[in-house]
């Protein structure tokens, strides 16, 4: 990245001010910068260059914010929590250009410098050029070795270098370990930290994908675009064309291509917001005669899932219910049920990096709850001889693995489908894929997805 915008009288670059903002309004108001990028940029009026300028900072920002921590402790000679949050963040953005950028030391310096004057005070302003310019009289190496050498143990060299909290680090390594392939930690943390793909879904039988996409190495139906904003061409062709993550298409691929397609079949979303893979699952049944309903419980983001199945000519109905009263209300009523589980979303860290921030272990342990009794519901909602595709994106084991196994136990009349041989069935490419016929896991460093995880279920 090159610097051409060196600040002038104080005034703030217009990229980095949004930069600012986004990371400002995540760390003060739970703000999603995912939603919240664009609205700024379109705010601010940015070109083209401006635009991807402030998108690097914010997420790179967002994603080595731990890294940056404790080096800003070490340059300030106190802890990060003692430090005003405004001037923590202008100090976040600044460690960002320093280490991580080819932003001239001078510019990233007097950029955040009036930044800080901005948000803060004097001697807020003072503190911010000190600290910054001491981060700057170290290369990124001496750093990175400096961080290392007040590591303790292994898990904290990991957690400091790759900007993970521990607890997620050692969450992966398990779920790593349950494929025998702890060795690719490093690889899935840093895979983490890779600005992601923007992919796209050409939805069957409504669209066709574009004379400049590339199709995906896996899924059937997904692509990648040459130029051009994506949202304009969602946008052109009336939302047929979507962003849809590869791991969430065959997500949803998995329970409708397991098998043929009866006609009058009834199919059920369960926890459809924001309805991604509602509307794939609505083109596919419309392909195949069968029926799709939504249900959504929040009101505001079953507005989201109608939004999305406008794209498909025939109206699908939406619901907004308790997922969890499903099986008593629609007993053996649905021949195929996606659960697109609440979870962490540790899978997709690449997209949403404030969630590693903002997730404790004290979350998966309440949201492992919700889980079980949605797929409870799912299996009491299901009909004799229909599927289940419980999906969560998180390759937590709590949330995947140990849910659908105690799933199994509890109720004798469901069967596990090899779900691994359904995916690499359907995906044009060979999907290296560790599975044990139980569920297939999906990863960013191995399959430049999500991490997905997909768990095919028959009720006999």
């Amino acid at each position: 990245m090159n610097d051409r915008n060196r600040n002038q009288g104080g005034h703030v670059q217009p990229a980095r001010r949004v930069a600012y903002d986004v990371i400002a309004a995540v760390r003060d108001s739970d703000a999603y910068a995912n939603l919240l990028l664009p609205t700024r940029i379109a705010r601010a009026g940015l070109n083209q260059g401006d635009a991807g300028l402030a998108t690097e900072l914010t997420y790179g920002t967002l994603r080595m914010q731990g890294y940056y921590d404790l080096v800003i402790a070490r340059a300030a000679g106190r802890p990060v929590d003692r430090i005003d949050p405004p001037i923590l963040d202008v100090l976040r953005l600044g460690a960002h250009q320093l280490l991580s950028t080819r932003v001239a030391p001078h510019a990233a310096v007097n950029e955040s410098v009036a930044l800080a004057r901005s948000v803060g005070s004097r001697s807020a302003t003072g503190f911010t050029n000190g600290v910054l310019r001491e981060i700057g009289r170290h290369s990124p190496e001496e750093w990175r070795q400096r961080i290392l050498a007040d590591a303790k143990g292994a898990d904290q060299e990991l957690s400091a270098l790759t900007s993970h909290p521990v607890w997620i680090v050692r969450a992966f390594r398990r779920a790593l370990d349950a494929e025998g392939r702890e060795a690719e930690l490093t690889d899935l943390l840093n895979a983490d930290n890779a600005a992601p793909r923007v992919n796209l879904v050409a939805l069957p039988g409504l669209a066709e994908l574009p004379d400049d996409a590339t199709a995906d190495r896996f899924s059937p139906v997904g692509f990648t675009a040459g130029g051009g904003d994506p949202q304009a061409r969602v946008e052109g062709a009336d939302g047929r064309l979507r962003v849809q993550d590869e791991g969430s298409q065959l997500a949803a691929l998995a329970l409708s291509r397991a098998r043929p397609i009866v006609q009058g079949e009834r199919w059920l979303d369960l926890c459809a917001g924001p309805g991604g893979k509602a509307a794939l699952l609505a083109a596919e049944a419309r392909l195949g005669g069968a029926t799709l309903t939504a249900n959504e419980v929040v009101p505001a983001r079953a507005e989201l899932v109608r939004r999305a199945l406008a794209a498909v000519p025939e109206p699908v109905e939406v619901w907004e219910l308790d997922g969890t009263t499903i099986g008593e209300t629609h007993s053996e009523h649905f021949d195929r049920i996606l659960l697109d589980a609440p979870c962490t979303g540790l899978g997709a860290l690449r997209r949403r990096p404030e969630a590693r921030w903002r997730k404790t272990p004290r979350d998966v342990a309440e949201l492992t709850g919700l889980q079980a009794r949605l797929l409870d519901a799912a299996i009491a909602a299901l009909k004799p001889g229909g599927l289940i595709a419980y999906v969560t994106c998180s390759p937590h084991i709590a949330e995947t693995r140990g849910i659908v196994s105690a799933a199994l136990d509890a109720h004798d009349d469901i069967a596990a489908v090899d779900t691994p041989a359904v995916l690499q069935a359907l995906a044009s490419e060979r999907l290296d894929l560790a599975g044990d016929g139980l569920a297939a896991q999906l990863w960013p460093h191995r399959h430049g997805t999500d991490a997905m995880f997909v768990a095919l279920l028959e009720k006999r």
